[in-house]
């Protein structure tokens, strides 16, 4: 098992369906009222690329990909068009889009993060496959240029020199999804006017 750095062809991820997926349990009491219960921490994307294939060439790329990654085996790269920003769809990345730490003399590294917020509550997705050259990081709400490596496989940001105590870290990025194929059969139509069609090709985000 392994994890391939390369990412699911663009022009069909950009018509793949799905999102974020999370599993609760709920109780009905006999009184009609519920008790529910969160079995996962944190959700976990599911895609259907189907939707993006239009062409038979589309379906021939799929395939081999599907085949080059042997089926379930290993994970790969993909792009969530509805979500792959640190900030807002319409927004190029900024140094301060995210918080991911504060300094204290002595720590260098810093994991890539993503908040999610309404009203009063978050949730903090880690976030480790970011686009190479894409990462922007500020300390004390500067941009730093230089000082710093993001590791592209990994989501780390790493400083040559500690941020002194109490200084704050925060970045910007673009990012992908870690994702594996979630079946290791593919059922395929090839009609007589040489439309490939595929009635679903699923893919489950990989927890890193």
């Amino acid at each position: 098992m392994a994890f391939h750095e390369i990412r699911f062809p663009d022009n069909i991820s950009r018509g793949a369906r799905g999102g974020p997926s999370r599993r609760t349990q709920i109780v009905e009491l006999a009184s009609g009222d519920e008790e529910r219960n969160a079995s996962w921490a944190n959700s976990r994307r599911r895609y259907d690329v189907s939707y993006g294939i239009r062409r038979a060439d589309d379906l021939a790329a799929v395939v081999a990909f599907f085949e080059a990654r042997n089926g379930r085996l290993h994970g790969f790269r993909f792009k969530d068009w509805s979500d792959y920003k640190s900030g807002l769809p319409s927004a190029v990345p900024a140094p301060t889009d995210h918080l991911i730490g504060t300094g204290n003399g002595a720590q260098t590294a810093f994991q890539l993060v993503k908040r999610y917020t309404s009203g009063s509550q978050s949730w903090t997705r880690t976030i480790t496959k970011p686009v190479a050259g894409t990462v922007r990081v500020a300390v004390n709400g500067v941009e730093a240029t230089s000082g710093w490596l993001a590791g592209y496989t990994t989501g780390i940001v790493t400083f040559a020199t500690a941020p002194a105590n109490g200084v704050t870290v925060r970045a910007g990025f673009e990012f992908d999804v870690p994702v594996r194929f979630d079946s290791d059969a593919m059922d395929v139509t090839l009609d007589i006017e040489r439309l490939g069609s595929i009635t679903s090709i699923g893919l489950v985000e990989i927890r890193r």
